[in-house]
């Protein structure tokens, strides 16, 4: 830390700091919380962030705040206003820190200004605004503050009141040891396999152990993100692992107890892989229609207004929060019922659960969709493009056909597409080749379905067909083989799948648009491989050769997806993506 005798003197100071270094900039007469100034000049998020009287820059913004900090001593050397002439800074706009915020954001760097709430940070012009200032200061302790705002600010029912409570002093306990929120969310995922190895054993004692680590895991789970908020230690990395490690510890558990209960003499597979589908499906309904209204213009819907109106009274938050089984609440369940009855009241009980849970949201969902009048962007038709994974297959289709019109076509073709392959799954002879031609009509008319932007009301509806289509139709095929290694061998394929979803998902809320166009075609797209799966079945009428071929696919798709994603999310072009205020 250096003492600068003005702004001349603070550029000449700036510029030899080593290009890599964050740089900030603190008003002497600065008075405040030390947490206040911890989310201003610490948060590696933002490339430039300011409090009054305080200013950031990363090192891709340190030629931004340089070139405004000597413009703002240019000005002020001349008796030039820093401002717009029309316009009326804030008081803390005046001080150098926050005039160089505003010149920097009217140059068109982006500036973050984080919301401090009961903290104080300000800069005092005379003895009285400095005994105000210091006083209010004081009647705020910053680390209980820091500590409420380590919570996710719209968690469930279960997490608010039976893990926040306690898991918060846990993170600030590993804050002041120096472990980090990757090694927590590490820590937790192997905590989830154990208990998981221990379902495995098919054993009462195994079930009630495994029902302990899996809560053990999820406390473990809240707590990194926590300990990320309270001690400010975002990282791509860390956004990789917080992204893909629920998923992967709640479906190690599905495949822990399906192995548990195939010990105890009953199996189970079909629903562990039922469970994972419907999940999966959920969470891609949510991603789609967020993703298609992310920046949509003119948002009039009265289902949205009612809801507003419901979220103003307590209770209704807390009970629609629960009826959506967010993640808290389906691990208490699925660890409760572990310990105290069998796998299959488990699924059965997820089952229900989820199903109920997707009604729920699908059909608010569809009633906001229809009742509002919304403009959708260019980026957000990208974005369900994006989503609905389309293959080589499906893209030439749609490169030749004529665009179809109509307000609900693109949902309505798609409905038709995804009905026609799990129905031919499902009723036509096993292994028949009427199944691959169905499997043809659905290529066509998969293709058919994005052949015109995804700009429609309904359009958000593509995407989870899709990924209805595929994984029912990789469920039902290896169900109703002779193979009894069919449904495990799926179950890996699917998990391959959704990661790759999963994955592209996050890549497009961290703004860096899908997986590149070279590993869709690669692995295929939903199309390609609900086809190539409706051929092998066909083809391979041994079973054990369509097991085996379930699994070359599934270590196939794994492979390369994997390879890609840990590739990208450990570039510098990996965006710093943490939730905080997803409940599924």
């Amino acid at each position: 830390m250096q003492t600068a005798a003005d702004a001349e003197d603070a550029a000449t100071l700036l510029a030899a700091v080593p290009a890599g270094r964050r740089v900030a900039l603190v008003d002497p007469r600065f008075v405040g919380h030390v947490h206040a100034l911890r989310l201003g000049l610490t948060d590696p998020r933002f490339a430039a962030a300011t409090v009054p009287g305080a200013l950031t820059a990363q090192p891709e913004a340190r030629g931004a705040l340089l070139r405004a900090l000597r413009r703002t001593t240019a000005a002020v050397g001349e008796g030039a206003p820093v401002v717009a002439p029309d316009t009326d800074p804030a008081p803390d706009d005046r001080t150098v820190p926050g005039r160089i915020a505003v010149t920097l954001e009217a140059e068109g760097t982006a500036v973050k200004r984080p919301e401090l709430g009961s903290l104080t940070a300000t800069v005092p012009t005379d003895a009285g605004a400095r005994a105000t200032a210091e006083s209010a200061r004081d009647e705020v302790d910053d680390e209980a503050v820091r500590l409420r705002s380590a919570v996710k600010a719209h968690d469930g029912f279960f997490t608010t009141f039976a893990i926040s409570p306690y898991s918060r002093y846990i993170a600030r306990w590993c804050a002041r040891r120096g472990l980090t929120p990757n090694q927590v969310t590490t820590a937790s995922l192997i905590t989830a396999l154990v208990a998981a190895g221990a379902a495995a054993t098919g054993t009462r004692g195994g079930y009630v152990a495994a029902g302990i680590l899996l809560l053990v895991s999820f406390v473990l789970d809240c707590t990194d993100g926590q300990l990320a908020r309270y001690s400010l230690q975002y990282s791509t990395m860390g956004a990789w692992l917080d992204a893909t490690f629920d998923r992967a510890k709640e479906y190690a558990y599905y495949a822990g107890l399906a192995i548990g209960a195939v010990r105890g003499g009953d199996d189970v597979w079909v629903l562990a892989l039922g469970a994972m589908v419907l999940q999966a499906c959920r969470h891609v309904v949510d991603f789609s229609f967020n993703e298609a209204n992310h920046d949509a213009v003119a948002n009039t819907s009265p289902t949205a207004a009612l809801s507003d109106k419901l979220d103003s009274v307590g209770w209704t938050v807390w009970a629609r929060r629960m009826i959506v089984l967010p993640i808290g609440e389906r691990w208490a369940m699925i660890a409760v019922l572990t310990a105290l009855t069998t796998p299959r009241i488990v699924f059965y009980a997820l089952l229900i659960g989820c199903a109920l849970a997707a009604c729920y949201t699908t059909a608010g969902r569809l009633l906001r969709s229809l009742t509002r009048r919304a403009s959708r962007t260019d980026r957000a038709a990208r974005a369900l493009a994006d989503l609905a994974d389309s293959g080589p297959l499906a893209q030439g289709v749609a490169a030749v056909a004529p665009g179809l019109r109509g307000a609900f076509t693109a949902p309505a073709v798609a409905l038709l597409g995804t009905l026609v392959m799990i129905g031919g799954a499902l009723f036509l002879p096993y292994g028949s080749w009427l199944t691959v031609a169905a499997a043809a009509v659905y290529v066509v008319l998969s293709g058919l379905a994005v052949a015109r932007p995804l700009k429609g009301a309904l359009d958000w509806l593509v995407p989870p067909f899709f990924r209805a289509a595929e994984y029912v139709t990789i469920l039902v095929l290896a169900a109703r083989s002779d193979s009894p290694h069919a449904v495990p061998a799926a179950f890996g394929l699917v998990s391959a799948v959704a990661y790759h979803h999963y994955d592209t998902v996050y890549r497009i809320r961290g703004g860096t648009g899908a997986p590149p166009q070279w590993l869709v075609r690669t692995i295929g797209g939903h199309e390609g491989r609900t086809a190539l799966v409706a051929v092998l079945a066909a083809v391979l009428t041994h079973a054990a050769g369509f097991t085996t071929a379930l699994t070359a696919l599934a270590v196939a798709v794994a492979l390369v997806v994997l390879v890609e994603s840990i590739r990208f999310w450990v570039s510098s072009s990996a965006p710093a993506v943490h939730d905080e205020g997803e409940l599924a």
